[in-house]
């Protein structure tokens, strides 16, 4: 029963950690316009937020293992049958 189980654990784990990389790399990175201040051109300042960037990364990191074993797990069965 189990046998049968892992490899839907590892697809909805990597389903959900590739739909939550997009999102929190977005949060980490803001755009910020300045307006034009005397003699100061206009222009546009970026923010990078560590903490959701390293979340975004952490989930391609968790997405890529669940993938391996999906494979190694499908490779195995494969190999039995």
């Amino acid at each position: 029963m189990m046998q049968r189980l892992w490899p839907v654990l590892d697809v909805v784990v990597l389903v959900a950690c590739i739909a939550g990389v997009a999102p929190a790399w977005h949060a980490g990175i803001e755009s910020v316009p300045f307006a034009a201040s005397g003699d100061l051109p206009a222009f546009e300042a970026t923010r990078y937020s560590g903490p959701w960037l390293g979340l975004a990364a952490l989930l391609v990191a968790v997405a890529g293992l669940a993938l391996i074993d999906l494979i190694a797990r499908s490779v195995r069965r494969a190999r039995r049958a």
